[in-house]
């Protein structure tokens, strides 16, 4: 099994960004812990980033055919992204949307997202563990 992990805008900042809303963590921390959870599950991880909504689109797209669920935090792409919307539509592969924090409590423009009706789950405000979670829901949809 094959999980692609795209992180949007800023993502790469963690950290650093905000630590009182992201924690003090770093990206790298991430993809340790992703990568981690991986091996320790026997799935292949691939993880991504950028800041560009282009590049995420087309990492989504290049997905077809080639990855089984895809975990997707597309940070302040989440609402303002119909192009997000319309490829994790296009290439009709399991997404989990994650956000580390609870985007429901927060602005209220933080507040909708495009992506999500695309993607058979939310994960939000479970910090970096939202990850995993949407990892292991990926894993377990594949095995039913």
């Amino acid at each position: 099994m094959k999980l692609l992990v795209i992180n949007g805008p800023c993502m790469n900042m963690l950290g650093i960004r905000e630590p009182e809303i992201y924690g003090t963590e770093s990206y790298e921390s991430l993809c340790s812990r992703i990568r981690e959870y991986a091996r320790k599950r026997g799935v292949e991880a691939e993880i991504y980033q950028s800041n560009h909504e282009g590049d995420l689109v087309d990492k989504i797209l290049d997905a077809f055919g080639n990855t089984d669920g895809i975990v997707l935090n597309p940070g302040a792409y989440t609402h303002t992204s119909v192009a997000l919307l319309d490829a994790v539509r296009a290439v009709g592969i399991p997404t989990v949307e994650v956000h580390i924090s609870d985007v429901s409590a927060r602005e209220d423009f933080r507040r909708r997202s495009y992506v999500r009706e695309a993607c058979i789950a939310a994960i939000t405000g479970h910090g970096l563990d939202g990850y995993t979670e949407a990892m292991e829901l990926l894993i377990m949809e594949k095995e039913e």
